[in-house]
């Protein structure tokens, strides 16, 4: 992974996890704990999957039904 594809991943982990505190009044380490643990998370780390290249809106979407499917 090179810097720019880092910066991007660490941007939509940043934006996960505050968004996740927001709208489930979770704490940061509690947010940071789900979206750490999430195959969201390991897939925006899978620069094959691309998803690191999608909004910060669409990748919350994605955690959100990883999340109802738990």
């Amino acid at each position: 992974m090179n810097g720019k594809e880092t910066f991007m991943v660490e941007t939509l982990t940043s934006q996960l996890i505050a968004r996740l505190m927001e709208e489930r009044s979770l704490t940061m380490r509690e947010a940071m704990d789900v979206v750490y643990n999430s195959q969201t998370f390991a897939a925006l780390n899978n620069l094959n999957t691309g998803l690191y290249f999608q909004s910060p809106a669409y990748v919350y979407d994605v955690l959100e039904e990883e999340l109802k499917e738990v």
